[in-house]
């Protein structure tokens, strides 16, 4: 139980992280994060402060503007206009794996107008007309983070002139089609940041609903369900007897002083900057 729990700790805290973020920006609307529905973009006109609470080391020179994307009905189709080339801005797409899956932006797809197609883990088909390039999420949920430079306080006006130039919308919408049946009503399970550490295997439980098992993660898949935790159980953390409690909780000590030591050793400090590779796509972590 404690090494399988450390193993768990490690592996499922991302998880955890960003389904309490989806919860908080998407589904309770009494958050004090709620930001909007999925496949709908919110456009930040401000600095984010210490009391944005959901997501850790925010920028405060980029105001944010974020989509959550359902991609289990159809793809979604980002838009985005041309942007001043003395103005960086970025668009981030993470799905459910916390991978980086795709990027546009000044650095990555430049800073003309484009569209762009995001599709889920089963889409197949053909690229529309009109679309640059497509992203493939391994989920169907997952942010969509858009970034634009600010230069300073009185500059917010012309972030907000190229924050409207930003578009998030169905794929059939896109198309002026009609759009497919919608996919089945979820019943997410609650969650919140003050519950993640009291309550982190019901919560890495629930959030293993969302994240579809993968060949990189069949392995702490297995190991997960051999202690109760499984898509096709409900973990109850209170219903252990004490001495499976005492070894999953230290399990889980051991795996927080584990992340410590790696983020410790993995970030350099390079002329007072903090510097290190600990974020990429699904190749770049290979199940690590």
């Amino acid at each position: 139980m404690r090494a399988i729990a450390q193993e768990a700790y490690i592996y499922g805290l991302p998880l955890v992280m960003n389904y309490v973020v989806m919860n908080e920006y998407v589904l309770d609307k009494d958050s004090g994060q709620y930001k909007a529905p999925f496949n709908t973009i919110n456009n930040e006109h401000r600095v984010f402060t210490y009391k944005d609470t959901s997501i850790v080391s925010q920028n405060s020179d980029t105001p944010y503007s974020m989509a959550w994307l359902d991609l289990r009905t159809e793809p979604v189709v980002i838009s985005v206009s041309a942007v001043p080339k003395n103005r960086y801005y970025s668009v981030q797409l993470i799905d459910g794996n916390l991978y980086n899956y795709g990027y546009m932006g000044s650095r990555a797809t430049g800073f003309e107008a484009g569209n762009y197609l995001v599709v889920g883990p089963e889409w197949k088909d053909e690229t529309p007309a009109g679309i640059k390039k497509v992203f493939q999420s391994s989920t169907p949920y997952g942010l969509t983070i858009f970034r634009t430079q600010l230069f300073n306080a009185n500059d917010m006006k012309n972030v907000e002139k190229v924050q409207t130039g930003y578009k998030v919308q169905t794929l059939s919408a896109f198309l002026k089609q009609d759009a497919p049946p919608e996919a089945q009503k979820v019943e997410f399970p609650p969650v919140s940041t003050a519950g993640i550490k009291t309550n982190f295997y019901e919560y890495l439980d629930a959030a293993l609903l969302f994240v579809p098992a993968s060949t990189e993660d069949q392995d702490i898949r297995n190991k997960l369900a051999k202690i109760g935790v499984d898509v096709n159980k409900t973990f109850s953390y209170k219903d252990l007897p004490d001495e499976l409690k005492a070894a999953a909780t230290q399990g889980m000590q051991e795996g927080d002083i584990k992340i410590a030591k790696f983020l410790e050793e993995g970030i350099k400090n390079i002329n007072g900057w903090n510097v290190g590779s600990v974020f990429g796509d699904r190749s770049f972590y290979s199940g690590n």
